[in-house]
């Protein structure tokens, strides 16, 4: 179904340009935008039109937000409003992240930027269980059809995943889906087949021979491809292969590019923008950037039509039920790396002052984290030891 008045092209651009802009505040901002654009003030879809839009994204890899802004631009203008409001969302965030970047990474910084990127980055662990306590309750909800067993102990091995098993979480999340599609075929009687996706990790050491570009577009595949329920599942495997593999960065500025994430506009997903410019400069922010989100645009570009079909698929259903859990799981488990790669006391008091603005204040993540870049900044000028 179309619009009854389908928008110009250059409509679409500036309304999805504009939520790229003023989005700050990762998914539920993001959400809260398209529907008030799309459902109330247009009238472009109707609520149970939008329900549907969210769901079909949910059931796709990668994030979950951007596939929603590109979903609804290709519901009220066909693909090309899909490529012009999809870019439109992305690329203001990428700009200012990118801009971020070369302020914390080019160089050597003064000591009052270090600080702030010490303080954001020692907030990132709380935003993190953060972002995973948040999703725990239709969770649970939801598991009360399912199994909530099967369902704990999902998140139980997704948050021990995420803490031990680096770039191979993927294949606990993907296990689970597997154990929950296996059961499910099996109360109705059907057999099953194993589902395996394996990303070999000799894949990796053969992108890695081919220079640092190709390394870079390997790495940003695997989070567009990979981060099942939000941005923070890919965390593990993002940091694993870029302060352990590649060496592109160390563990603090890592925790900087997630802090940067967290504070742009747009998708959270741009972490991996960060990534890439300390791997190769602006060349490699934008490459990581455009091989990050070229899995959402081909999934909705050439898949959309079909995505009632895919919501009403048992398998799929099942399959879901079982990795959504275990991803909720590697969100709350990211936080222990996270934690891991401080490396001074005063950013552990920056990290549980984190947690008391967010769990006890109720404050958002954005303020929360500019609110401990503010402290790492103060610190910072005072003499405190910064992190090398």
């Amino acid at each position: 179904m179309t619009p009854h008045h389908e928008p110009s092209l250059g409509t679409v651009l500036r309304e999805w340009g504009r939520i790229g802009c003023i989005g700050f505040g990762g998914p539920p901002t993001h959400i809260a935008l398209l529907r008030k654009l799309c459902v109330q003030r247009r009238e472009w879809l109707s609520d149970q039109e939008f329900e549907d839009a969210i769901a079909a994204c949910n059931l796709l890899p990668g994030p979950a937000s951007t596939q929603l802004a590109i979903f609804t631009a290709w519901r009220v203008r066909g693909r090309a409003g899909a490529l012009v409001g999809g870019a439109a969302f992305i690329v203001p965030g990428l700009i200012v992240i990118l801009a971020l970047a070369a302020l914390f990474l080019t160089g050597s910084p003064p000591a009052w930027v270090r600080g702030a990127g010490a303080g954001a980055g020692a907030a990132v662990a709380a935003v993190a269980v953060h972002a995973g306590v948040g999703l725990i309750p239709a969770g649970w909800r939801r598991a009360a059809s399912t199994g909530r067993v099967r369902w704990a102990l999902y998140v139980l091995a997704g948050v021990v995943s995420a803490a031990l098993l680096g770039p191979w979480l993927v294949l606990v999340l993907l296990g689970c889906g597997a154990v929950e599609l296996t059961v499910n075929r099996a109360r109705r009687g059907e057999s099953s087949a194993a589902l395996f996706a394996v990303p070999a990790q000799s894949w990796a050491a053969a992108v890695a021979g081919a220079g640092v570009f190709a390394s870079v577009a390997w790495v940003a595949l695997k989070v567009g491809m990979l981060s099942y329920g939000g941005g923070f599942v890919i965390i593990p495997l993002m940091q694993d292969d870029a302060v352990n593999t590649y060496h592109w960065m160390s563990a603090g500025e890592f925790l900087n590019a997630v802090a940067l994430g967290q504070v742009t506009p747009g998708p959270v997903v741009q972490t991996v923008a960060v990534v890439g410019y300390a791997a190769a400069g602006l060349t490699g922010g934008i490459l990581a950037s455009l091989v990050a989100f070229a899995p959402s645009f081909v999934f909705i570009l050439f898949g959309a039509k079909h995505f009632n079909r895919l919501r009403g698929n048992p398998n799929v259903r099942a399959f879901l039920d079982g990795a959504g859990p275990a991803a909720v799981g590697a969100i709350l488990g990211s936080a222990i790396p996270l934690a891991l790669s401080l490396t001074q006391g005063w950013q552990y008091a920056v990290l549980a002052g984190a947690g008391v603005l967010l769990f006890v204040l109720r404050r958002g993540v954005v303020t929360t984290i500019l609110a401990a870049a503010a402290a790492g900044t103060g610190l910072a000028l005072a003499g405190v030891l910064l992190p090398s």
